[in-house]
């Protein structure tokens, strides 16, 4: 098997199981089932993190619960604003998921967020939040009229935004996270190839394309979300 062949292998998405419901049949794909694992793992670390809480002689498990959530709490309502400071638990959310998805690959999971279906339903999400903050703020009068801002004859532009927005989200962050997960794998099959090749250089690669540049597009994602939030409350 060729480097094209092992690489169109790696990329390819496989159906891990069917559901079968009479005559409807739903294919589940490993992205799917990988977001479920790592929803369970995020789940339990928050029940290991939220137990047993105290006010007074805490312990060092509850102070590092503490100041995980406080750092990243102040993280993200810096970016959304005192306005909309309702959505911070939902941009964490989004935060925690995709730092998780995007930096599994250390771990030998694949991206779910490789997956072109995992990043569009990620945005599609966040622009319904984004609407539903407009209208929330502004009532549906408003969200309608928000549409001929600054003036009537950018309507169609704006309109269009409703498509354009979710999807730069969606390509950028599935382009990003696609093109370290080639490079990554390309890497790996051109060290099975060589004869003497280091077995660390595959880790200090991993430790950018899969670390720093996984968590990186992780907060681009939910900083542009943040500032839509911010842009439509205002």
């Amino acid at each position: 098997m060729d480097i094209a062949e092992k690489l169109a292998e790696e990329l390819n998405v496989e159906t891990v199981f069917t559901i079968r419901a009479g005559a409807l049949e739903i294919p589940v794909n490993e992205s799917t089932v990988v977001s479920w694992i790592l929803i369970g793992i995020v789940f339990i670390i928050c029940l290991i993190l939220g137990s047993r809480l105290k006010v007074r002689n805490i312990s060092k498990r509850q102070a590092a619960a503490e100041f995980i959530v406080t750092k990243l709490e102040s993280l993200v309502s810096g970016m959304v604003g005192e306005e909309a400071k309702g959505y911070v638990p939902y941009l964490l959310a989004v935060l925690i998921f995709l730092a998780f998805s995007n930096i599994c690959g250390i771990f030998g999971f694949k991206p779910p967020t490789k997956d072109l279906n995992v990043t569009a339903a990620l945005a599609i999400m966040s622009i319904i939040v984004v609407q539903f903050a407009n209208i929330k703020a502004h009532g549906p009068w408003g969200w309608i009229k928000s549409f001929t801002h600054p003036i009537a004859v950018v309507t169609p532009i704006n309109i269009l935004e409703l498509v354009i927005k979710p999807l730069s989200l969606c390509m950028r962050l599935f382009g990003n996270v696609l093109g370290a997960f080639i490079i990554m794998k390309l890497i790996e099959i051109a060290m099975e190839s060589a004869i003497h090749a280091p077995v660390i250089i595959p880790g200090i690669f991993s430790l950018y394309f899969d670390l720093f540049d996984g968590g990186l597009q992780a907060y681009v994602f939910v900083f542009l979300t943040s500032l839509y939030i911010k842009e439509a409350v205002e």
